[in-house]
């Protein structure tokens, strides 16, 4: 008989930032094993193309434009999922920008942009989304957080800011929406190359230098990311919530000194 356990089959997921990198690898995850899901960003010939790439089988993934940080972007993207499968079981916020500089380099619109998205759009898609969840009585938000909610790198400032934020947003939620049957967790990644660090990553002293910082000597995969998805989406997490799971091969588990042992 199969466990059911760890099943997301029949769920319909809501995947935002889905085009490329971890919402795509998420996205994809999640339509391997029989969800129906939608993913959003900002480039529709990017998410068509996607769309195409991961879907499996008769249930198609389904790709709709949106820019987080637009309300009525969020709303059409919320209602139409809505309207075409009924409901939205787990949500994966997941869109994020980032740009890398030195504190006082910064411009006002530069700041603007990374915050508009990274936290203000990721408001505004759970808060919709979560509206919908709390008349259901159910649903699972998945939120992604990052590394430098644990120890913020030089050069990514406002970025580690809008991090922060999300990570009080995934507890705060959490507190509000558990007795309407709503549970929100977030996912804090390590060292994963992806379309927004690729240029950094391809460096060869920083690939040294993040596997002398993780314990398990290398580099996280993007498909490393799904498991942990999976589990808060299922009923496997029906008892958690408010948490964040820090998926960064033991970065964070402590610091690391040049002393053989």
């Amino acid at each position: 008989m199969e466990d059911k356990l760890f099943s997301v089959e029949g769920q319909v997921v809501l995947a935002s930032g889905a085009s490329r990198g971890i919402g795509r690898a998420l996205a994809e995850g999640f339509a391997a094993r029989g969800a129906q899901v939608v993913i959003a960003g900002r480039e529709i010939d990017t998410l068509t193309r996607t769309a195409t790439e991961i879907s499996v089988g008769a249930k198609s993934v389904k790709p709709i434009a949106c820019d987080v940080a637009k309300p009525e972007d969020v709303r059409r993207l919320v209602d139409r999922t809505i309207e075409d499968f009924g409901r939205i079981d787990t949500l994966l916020n997941v869109a994020g920008v980032n740009k890398r500089m030195k504190v006082e380099d910064y411009t006002v619109e530069e700041y603007g942009w990374i915050m508009d998205i990274n936290l203000r759009g990721a408001f505004l898609l759970a808060q919709a989304v979560g509206r919908h969840m709390i008349r259901r009585r159910a649903g699972c938000i998945v939120n992604i957080d990052s590394l430098n909610t644990y120890a913020p790198l030089p050069g990514v400032t406002p970025y580690a800011m809008s991090k922060a934020g999300v990570l009080m947003m995934t507890r705060a939620m959490a507190q509000e929406w558990g007795r309407h049957g709503v549970r929100v967790n977030s996912i804090a990644p390590g060292f994963f190359p992806t379309a927004l660090s690729q240029k950094l990553w391809a460096q060869p002293h920083m690939q040294q230098w993040a596997r002398q910082n993780t314990p398990l000597g290398k580099l996280g995969e993007l498909k490393d990311l799904v498991g942990t998805a999976i589990f808060l989406a299922s009923p496997a997490a029906a008892f958690v919530t408010g948490q964040t799971i820090r998926v960064d091969g033991g970065v964070t588990a402590g610091m690391s000194w040049p002393i053989e042992l």
